[in-house]
């Protein structure tokens, strides 16, 4: 009798460490898709050169044009709605907020290194280019691990 309750006993911690094992490899792929998601909007962004400063011979991006890029790569990337919240189909199940988007242009003297302490991150820059910083919460399947919440950023340079 103490084998079957014993067997059982071990079951029930074997589908625990399972469940947790498998929340931990979807995490890891969520954060991964978060991740490129950013950086594609980043770059995308990066791209929105302003027509008329590079007709005086200057590389400048529109900051409102850059911005509306990158809000929407996020939103094709991650499936969402325009106001950052996941559709009906999509993994994530929380909002995604833009905590800090900067353009960095022509302005500044290059080599040009962008500080956040707030996030801790760093990035140099040697042309004018755009910062994106993103906040996503994991969805846990199965709740065995606390959750998780990223300050993913990203960085792209005008090319």
């Amino acid at each position: 009798m103490y084998k079957l309750v014993l067997v059982m006993l071990m079951a029930v911690i074997w589908m625990l460490l399972h469940a947790l094992q498998t929340d931990e490899e979807m995490a890891v792929a969520a954060l991964f898709q978060g991740k490129h998601a950013v950086n594609r909007a980043a770059h995308a962004a990066a791209q929105q050169i302003d027509a008329a400063a590079l007709a005086d011979g200057r590389l400048h991006i529109d900051e409102a044009i850059a911005r509306a890029e990158a809000d929407a790569y996020l939103q094709r990337n991650l499936q969402l709605d325009e106001a950052g919240f996941p559709l009906p189909d999509a993994y994530l199940q929380e909002r995604v907020d833009i905590v800090d988007f900067q353009v960095i242009n022509d302005d500044r003297l290059f080599p040009y290194t962008y500080r956040n302490e707030r996030y801790d991150y760093e990035v140099t820059l040697h042309r004018p280019g755009v910062v994106l910083i993103a906040r996503m919460v994991y969805p846990r399947v199965f709740n065995v691990i606390d959750p998780i919440e990223w300050m993913i950023k990203g960085a792209a340079e005008l090319t």
